[in-house]
């Protein structure tokens, strides 16, 4: 399992991921497989609640394997997201990166209520 050396990049794509929770399960959002050659820079991951009367729980987890296996690392556990509210979990002052057999993945309190967009660049 080898990163690059970003400073080296040759490629820098722009990419973002949109992510209904229609589940209670562990959702996948975002993946670095194994072996790709590459790392991506998470820059933006926010959580909207699209239901106009209840709040709905959140929890974001870093994976250690990618398809989200492995171990789960919460970067927020159990946040509540008010009724047509949106939740700021990664910005461009706390971005991440996602290196190879990784992932991040969602799990929602309530099925239907949640929506992930990331924003990350994808970097080879």
């Amino acid at each position: 399992m080898a990163n690059p050396n970003i400073i080296n990049a040759t490629s820098i794509l722009g990419k973002s991921a949109v992510v209904n929770l229609t589940t209670t399960n562990a959702t996948l959002v975002v993946e670095n497989v194994a072996a790709s050659n590459k790392v991506l820079k998470i820059n933006s991951l926010v959580v909207s609640n699209v239901d106009g009367t209840n709040a709905a729980d959140i929890t974001i987890s870093l994976y250690s394997e990618d398809n989200i296996g492995g171990t789960a690392t919460q970067i927020v556990s159990t946040v509540s997201v008010p009724a047509d509210a949106s939740l700021v979990v990664i910005d461009k002052n706390t971005s991440i990166y996602l290196e190879e057999d990784r992932s991040i993945g969602a799990t929602a309190g309530a099925a239907n209520d949640l929506k992930v967009v990331c924003s990350y660049e994808e970097i080879s």
